[in-house]
């Protein structure tokens, strides 16, 4: 199986070169999606091994991984997996993804840091676990950590999925439109990695930009698609 591993990045130049580094260890394919970082990241990233792709301004999360799945997808690999810039996903979780990926029909795989969730700070396991359970009972299929970032996708899914969100809301487009389209969708157990640093989601203005999503893709679409 080809992967490409994809990692969206906005001024993460005190990680992203050992992360780098750790995937290519792996004979992983590593690519950096740059967005707008004003620090050192790109020219350490490509340092370590990377092909980097850089957005002059800073265009979102969703943005950043869209512009790498076509990359991905034009480049022809098997499956792309998605991490974080900023250490809290470990490349040697990525072997688990794999193996997973070679025999299981699904076409999305998704980490699960449910299973040992004590070092995630309460407020991100709060919101972690109302969303998870809203996205599965939206999608009719058990995700119990719907806002994990480290995910595997096979080109199957990459092709069909037609994602347009530009920012952390497209970690819920992304099931929420797999599983319409048939699509299975699969836990695998990661480690949980949290050492005080600040997370970039902003609650409230995300919350809204989510709440926005859900309520066209769930209600209006829907109502539209009816009277026409």
């Amino acid at each position: 199986m080809r992967v490409c591993v994809i990692i969206p990045s906005f001024n993460e130049a005190k990680e992203i070169g050992q992360l780098v580094a750790r995937v290519k260890q792996q004979g992983l394919d590593c690519l950096v999606v740059d967005d707008g970082s004003t620090d050192d990241t790109v020219q350490i990233a490509q340092r370590a091994g990377a092909t980097v792709l850089k957005n002059i301004k800073n265009h979102g999360k969703g943005a950043s991984l869209i512009k790498g799945f076509n990359y991905a997808t034009e480049n022809d690999f098997d499956a792309v997996i998605t991490m974080d810039g900023d250490g809290q996903h470990l490349p040697e979780d990525i072997p688990n993804f794999v193996r997973l990926a070679q025999y299981s029909d699904a076409g999305i795989f998704i980490g699960n840091r449910m299973h040992k969730p004590k070092n995630m700070p309460w407020e991100r396991l709060f919101i972690n676990k109302i969303m998870s359970s809203f996205i599965s009972g939206v999608t009719k299929q058990k995700i119990p950590d719907t806002q994990c970032g480290f995910r595997l996708l096979k080109k199957e899914a990459l092709k069909e999925l037609d994602l347009v969100t530009a920012n952390y809301e497209i970690e819920s487009e992304m099931l929420i439109k797999a599983a319409r389209l048939g699509f299975k969708i699969e836990s695998v157990a990661i480690s949980t990695v949290y050492s005080g640093e600040k997370s970039r989601i902003n609650p409230f203005v995300d919350t809204l930009r989510f709440l926005k999503y859900i309520s066209r893709e769930l209600l209006i679409l829907p109502f539209l698609r009816r009277r026409g």
